[in-house]
């Protein structure tokens, strides 16, 4: 009993750490829409999008070009509209940038695409959450070597490619921190800066002290809505989540049928338990 004692509070532990640190965060995830992954038009819409936009620089050498079959795309469909470098259909989908130019050009190389939906995952949300959110959380920051920056994995090398669909937006970063006295390192109380990027990436800022000791230190994001693309947002949303719903798809090609497999197990066990049950209690009516 003691040591079932021990577990429980050692769980409540974990659970309330792992909800500090999501709550903790500067920008919280949005929630990917899952039906996508199911929907052979959107699977289909995101591996054309894949292929155009991220193939360029992101390999996925975990996936051929002929498992695109599985989403209902034709062999010859595949070979007309997303092979582009004469590669065979059996191919996996490889790039040709090497990764000593991507480093130079982008100061790390781009990393291979084909789990990143399953290693993104995390307390704050699934992989598919994490991709959803920061491919639409871009904003000008004229300070960074691309001129882009991201409220989600803050100064990542990666250029916003979806700039002309979705726009450019403004981004605010309040930022709560710790004021020290720089003579005797005495912390003095809790200061709030206030950084400001417009639409073209302008930084202005804001410092002011924090009378009365309260609060805690944190960086907390708001991002403008988009402005000048050449979609809606709404519009916008609905590409990146087929993007993602194919990204999410590539990390794990036979999720779907696993799951439809499995309801199809459980509701054999489910007729063959009530049929054992029946039995036995048949062959034991007469035995006493």
């Amino acid at each position: 009993m003691k040591l079932l004692t021990k577990l429980l509070v050692a769980l409540g532990a974990a659970l309330a750490i792992g909800s500090a640190s999501a709550s903790g965060g500067g920008y919280p995830l949005d929630r990917f829409p899952t039906g996508k992954l199911t929907e052979e038009p959107a699977l289909q819409n995101g591996a054309k999008l894949f292929v155009n936009y991220c193939l360029n620089c992101h390999a996925a050498a975990s996936m051929r070009y002929n498992r695109l079959q599985d989403i209902g795309l034709s062999e010859d469909q595949i070979r007309k509209n997303l092979l582009f470098t004469g590669d065979k259909v059996g191919d996996l989908m490889k790039i040709a940038m090497r990764p000593a130019d991507a480093k130079a050009w982008f100061g790390a190389v781009p990393p291979d695409l084909s789990v990143i939906a399953r290693a993104r995952s995390s307390e704050a949300g699934s992989g598919s959450d994490w991709l959803y959110t920061y491919l639409r959380a871009f904003f000008r920051d004229a300070s960074r070597p691309t001129g882009w920056n991201n409220v989600v994995f803050e100064n990542v090398g990666m250029p916003h490619v979806f700039w002309e669909l979705q726009g450019t937006r403004s981004a605010t970063l309040v930022d709560v921190r710790e004021a020290v006295d720089e003579s005797n390192g005495k912390v003095l109380g809790l200061t709030r800066i206030t950084a400001t990027y417009d639409a073209s990436g302008v930084r202005t800022e804001k410092s002011e002290q924090l009378e009365g000791g309260h609060g805690h230190a944190s960086r907390t994001w708001t991002l403008g809505r988009p402005e000048g693309g050449k979609m809606s947002e709404a519009a916008f949303d609905n590409e990146v989540a087929d993007l993602v719903a194919y990204i999410t798809y590539m990390s794990d090609p036979t999720a779907q049928k696993r799951v439809r497999l499995g309801v199809w197990v459980l509701l054999f066990l489910g007729v063959f338990t009530i049929l054992a049950w029946k039995l036995n209690r048949e062959y034991w009516k007469d035995v006493k």
